[in-house]
């Protein structure tokens, strides 16, 4: 059985409504050997919609799901979709709505080429780890003093972020924040959201300025792939994973969780998740996982 859930909002005049699109998707289904068994609206409340199929893979109903309804949030699931017991998230452009190298680099002046790099490194068009060190390389003689400047005037966390992490606490899960970001951001934007867990990079400091290096081994997509392995041990092979993420560093993360979301991604991160967030709110996979809003728990 494959399940998908999709929040089906209301559509722009003359596009159709919900159970027209239902009726498209159901066709476009049906002639790729993909017959729709049951198709129900579970909380009339929030439009959330769940489709069952009898077989199928979850890239191909996912492309049809696009087809019908545009770009929606959305998850597709080999079984029952469950709360899940580990959430593993990434954090620039993700938890939080920027990406802390790039704000960075506007307080030395640089940050068109940084960002420039940043873009293409999320793209997956260069090695993660070559591009993190030579922007880092980049900052080289810029005070500390600017890391608490960035994060007090320019970073801020993706609405439902806090909302969408104590709510999954609240229900058992463990929370960790895993980026190839730094720990001088990192640990703070935590401690903001909530999550018990960092895992990282850290920025050389000398003199109380940076000296262009990194410290220590650097965290990248197999660092964050082997972060939600380690901690889903603990759980049991019973237990539901849940990874978020926007960038190519973050695909095999996104792929070795059950439920592994876009979030707002480049296209091959979409293309690697089972689940995808579109518009902003990122307590739409609350409503996705089947808990009720009078359940959040409020940040």
């Amino acid at each position: 059985m494959l399940i998908a859930r999709l929040i089906a909002d209301s559509f722009p005049e003359g596009t159709g409504d919900c159970e027209s699109r239902l009726d498209a998707l159901a066709a476009s289904c049906a002639k790729a050997d993909m017959p729709i068994a049951s198709a129900t609206v579970i909380d009339n409340a929030e439009r959330l919609v769940e489709i069952r199929y009898a077989h199928g893979q979850a890239a191909q109903v996912l492309a049809r799901i696009d087809e019908a309804f545009d770009p929606v949030d959305a998850l597709v699931a080999e079984d029952d979709i469950v709360v899940p017991r580990l959430f593993v998230s990434d954090m620039d452009s993700t938890m939080i709505g920027q990406e802390c190298i790039d704000e960075l680099a506007d307080f030395a002046g640089l940050k068109p080429q940084i960002a420039a790099i940043t873009e293409r490194a999320m793209q997956g068009e260069l090695d993660f780890t070559s591009a993190l060190q030579e922007r880092v390389a980049l900052l080289e003689g810029l005070g500390e003093d600017a890391i608490a400047r960035c994060l007090a005037e320019r970073i801020t966390p993706t609405p439902g972020a806090q909302v969408l992490t104590a709510t999954l606490k609240a229900r058992g899960a463990r929370t960790v924040l895993v980026t190839g970001g730094f720990h001088h951001f990192a640990d703070p934007v935590a401690e903001t959201i909530g999550f018990e867990r960092v895992v990282g990079n850290r920025l050389a400091v000398s003199g109380g300025a940076l000296t262009g290096a990194c410290e220590g081994e650097i965290c990248d997509a197999d660092t964050k792939r082997a972060v939600l392995r380690e901690e889903s041990r603990d759980f049991g092979s019973s237990a539901r994973t849940m990874a978020i993420g926007d960038g190519a560093n973050d695909i095999p993360m996104i792929e070795a969780a059950d439920y592994g979301f876009a979030y707002r991604a480049k296209p091959a991160a979409r293309a690697a998740a089972n689940g995808r967030i579109e518009r902003c709110d990122l307590t739409a996979i609350l409503t996705l996982l089947g808990i009720a809003r009078k359940d959040w728990v409020a940040a």
